[in-house]
């Protein structure tokens, strides 16, 4: 088999499964380990994967995201499941930020069924009106200008607002998640929201459904070393859970 032939199955195994190992390259072609690594390396270099510790992943990258309106609509039943997971972690009268997203929506619904007494800081005002009918519950709300269509503060005077605080957990939402690039997200206020948050949490969690492995978005937020784990949905595949726990990610 020619270089550019062989080359062309391992484009189309990987963009079906999202992930080769060169293990598994070398018995289907018949091959040595250094000829697997000249193609990965090659394909890398026009573009068509990323090359990871034992093999290469398919990186999608998004520019765009989706509004909030219609995200709220996707993957709900995923999220709902990393509500109840996420809720696994948190204590009666623990101190919780929650950066804006349809994920942390599902996540505040989760917490009035189970815990009476909270403390919340966050950016979102649909999270904010969600939980204002819970009695006991303190609501901060960090003001700042609004983004319209995603109900949500930023700024500076957001992230001033949100600099003053130290809490127990932030759950944080994320739209890419790679390998090798970490965690990334879209728009530049949200991601300065994000950080702040970051730094004035003893704890970090990260609420992501599947779908969101394997692609990177268009800014960096954080490596992985800033978190203490990601939570994600069941319908994740076992090649790309096991792929990240090999490269000692945390993830439930």
């Amino acid at each position: 088999m020619f270089a550019k032939e062989r080359q062309g199955k391992i484009n189309e195994m990987i963009r079906k499964d999202k992930s080769v190992r060169v293990a598994n390259l070398m018995k289907q072609f018949n091959v040595s380990i250094e000829t697997i690594r000249r193609d990965l390396e090659y394909m890398e270099k026009q573009g068509y994967l990323t090359r990871v510790h034992g093999g290469a992943v398919l990186e999608e990258v998004n520019s765009r995201e989706l509004t909030f309106t219609v995200r709220e609509s996707k993957f709900l039943k995923e999220k709902q499941e990393i509500a109840k997971k996420a809720a696994e972690f948190v204590m009666e009268g623990q101190s919780i930020a929650m950066d804006v997203s349809t994920t942390n929506t599902e996540f505040a619904k989760e917490l009035k069924k189970r815990f009476n007494r909270l403390t919340i800081l966050t950016n979102s005002m649909t999270i904010a009106h969600e939980l204002s009918d819970m009695q006991d519950y303190t609501i901060i709300f960090a003001g700042g200008i609004m983004r319209n269509q995603e109900l949500c503060t930023v700024g500076e005077l957001t992230e001033n607002f949100i600099s003053q605080f130290h809490i127990d957990i932030f759950f944080m939402s994320i739209s890419g998640i790679s390998v090798t690039k970490g965690l990334t997200d879209y728009g530049a206020g949200e991601l300065q929201v994000k950080k702040k948050m970051i730094e004035i949490a003893q704890h970090r969690i990260v609420l992501a459904d599947s779908s969101k492995f394997d692609i990177v978005s268009l800014l960096n937020v954080c490596p992985f070393d800033q978190v203490n784990r990601i939570i994600t949905d069941s319908k994740i595949n076992e090649n790309v859970l096991e792929k990240y726990k090999a490269n000692g990610i945390d993830i439930l």
